[in-house]
């Protein structure tokens, strides 16, 4: 098995980890001692999310300073598995809902750190920027749509069960990272020069822009897309898992050959493009009369995010040599997790206020708002990687 291929599972490993939760989230939040309404499953959700936010930048700033990555991304696989055991056995061990989500932030600042390296030490293999990506894109979506539909299964059998199943594949995934040469940037650079290169690069608001919106929009779906469908057509969380995956089937299969095909093309079109159709086909859903064409329509959502998932991740490495990519990831997976965090609040407060319709429009609108803006920065960043390629 080659690196990539390792290093793909383990990213495939955590995303998976985390999605087994989200189609049966009302039943294990129940479960744990919360409340059965959507903000109960939103704060469950939002407390992991949050150590993301908080810790993604820590852990790349540090393997760039150390100049090593690969006993960090085993100690955050090793640290996400144990705090999922400790959450599925709190109501055995008789603890609160508020400790459950302490114990989800503790898990989330140990995960962020197996993710985000993970895809930082795809960042360092040679072999094109946008196919590194692109396979990073497939393991996400792979990991999204086998855990959509697995997690819905668990969650039918046991509420609990898809946490005990994500602790083991995290487990696992330590175990497999541990296999793969580390290829960090050697002797490390200090910290000081390390923030201050990222800060150097203002361009790279523009990819963490599009990374934020894009993963809102996948926020949005892990909880309120489900809770959509299961409220307005009636399904379990069986059937709502595999209408999650037919939208992360088409996701995942497409992002390595559109990350192959952006390194000849350039990054623009499916940046730029692909976001709109995604921001549109996001409210169609939204509109549909049927579960049927609901459902049809998610597979188009799949279909346009894979166009711009691994082209923006392919940006981040376009912009920042290697001695800096730890950083610049952990920048990127900041805005991600702000992005999942943005859209899990996003979701549940507009439902709760204004319905499933509003928050639908809401979302797909902040999608074709972004790639309106930011078409031109997207643009030049392409040019001028183009040109210093080429040169």
């Amino acid at each position: 098995m080659t690196d990539r291929s390792r290093l793909a599972l383990v990213v495939w490993s955590v995303l998976v980890s985390q999605v087994f939760l989200y189609p049966g989230l009302s039943e294990t939040v129940v479960a744990l001692g919360g409340g059965d309404d959507i903000l109960a499953g939103t704060w469950f959700l939002v407390a992991e999310f949050g150590a993301f936010v908080g810790c993604a930048v820590l852990w790349g700033v540090a393997s760039d300073a150390l100049g090593r990555r690969t006993p960090l991304v085993v100690l955050g696989a090793v640290g996400g598995a144990a705090s999922y055991l400790a959450v599925a056995l709190s109501p055995t061990l008789g603890l609160g809902f508020g400790v459950v989500l302490a114990l989800r932030v503790v898990g989330g600042a140990f995960t962020i750190g197996a993710f985000s390296l993970a895809i930082t030490m795809l960042m360092d293999l040679s072999g094109g920027h946008g196919r590194n990506m692109g396979a990073a894109g497939t393991a996400i979506g792979l990991g999204a749509a086998l855990g959509s539909v697995v997690g819905g299964q668990f969650a039918t059998v046991d509420p609990l069960a898809p946490l005990y199943a994500g602790a083991a594949l995290l487990a696992g995934a330590a175990a497999l990272a541990a296999t793969v040469p580390d290829r960090g940037p050697g002797d490390g650079l200090p910290v000081g020069t390390l923030v201050a290169r990222v800060r150097d690069r203002p361009t790279l608001l523009v990819p963490y822009a599009f990374g934020y919106v894009d993963r809102l929009t996948a926020g949005f779906f892990a909880l309120t897309g489900v809770a959509y469908f299961r409220d307005a057509f009636g399904i379990d969380a069986g059937q709502a898992g595999l209408t999650l995956a037919l939208f992360f089937v088409p996701f995942a299969v497409l992002q390595y050959p559109v990350g192959s095909i952006s390194d000849r093309v350039g990054r623009f079109l499916p940046v730029v493009v692909g976001s709109m159709l995604y921001g549109v086909a996001i409210v169609a859903v939204g509109l549909a009369p049927t579960y049927l064409l609901a459902a049809g329509l998610m597979v188009v959502v799949g279909i346009c995010g894979a166009l711009v998932s691994p082209t923006t991740m392919a940006l981040v490495t376009d912009i920042v040599p290697s001695s800096g990519r730890g950083a610049a990831m952990g920048g990127f997976n900041v805005f991600g997790s702000l992005g999942m965090f943005s859209g899990f609040l996003v979701g549940g407060l507009v439902t709760d206020a204004y319905g499933y319709l509003a928050a639908f429009l809401v979302a797909g609108g902040l999608e074709i708002a972004i790639a309106t803006v930011a078409s031109g920065a997207v643009r030049r960043i392409t040019w001028e990687s183009t040109t210093v390629t080429g040169s």
